[in-house]
């Protein structure tokens, strides 16, 4: 089975990690039929492009599901820790996914700052999707400060 790049903003960073934006009802069994063990959801439950059933879905198909709500207003180290937390479950491979994947962009830059990641590389997979020095979103300098390891 090939990846389900016609799912919003789909990338794969590695043979056990795969993110993306918004997951929609059959996209559950196609992520089961890549390897997918583990779901990392970082949008917000009340979005209303959020998976309905989410943690039922993901179960049916023998999938692990961890739901960290991260304010798209407010990401802070929290998030983080928990988010880090979570792919260290033994659940792998992992997807992770938001909404846009701006969310789950910023979050692995941090984590692959911090687990030694090179700068260069570390920074084309996040700008892949999304560069929150670069967008006009309100929100965006608080995820430029939140990629920096700064807290505002």
């Amino acid at each position: 089975m090939t990846d389900p790049t016609d799912i919003r903003a789909f990338l794969r960073l590695s043979d056990r990690v795969t993110t993306s934006g918004a997951i929609g009802p059959g996209d559950p069994p196609r992520l089961a039929a890549i390897g997918v063990r583990h779901v990392i959801n970082l949008a917000l439950g009340d979005h209303p492009e959020i998976l309905p059933d989410a943690a039922e879905l993901w179960a049916a198909v023998g999938i692990r599901y961890t739901h960290i709500p991260v304010p798209f207003d407010a990401p802070n180290e929290g998030h983080f820790r928990a988010f880090a937390a979570a792919l260290q479950a033994d659940a792998m491979p992992v997807h992770v996914h938001c909404i846009m994947n701006w969310r789950v962009s910023a979050f692995m830059y941090r984590l692959n700052r911090e687990t030694g990641m090179d700068e260069a590389e570390a920074r084309r997979q996040m700008e892949c999707i999304w560069s929150p020095e670069k967008s006009d979103h309100p929100d965006a300098p608080k995820w430029a400060a939140f990629v920096r390891g700064e807290e505002r």
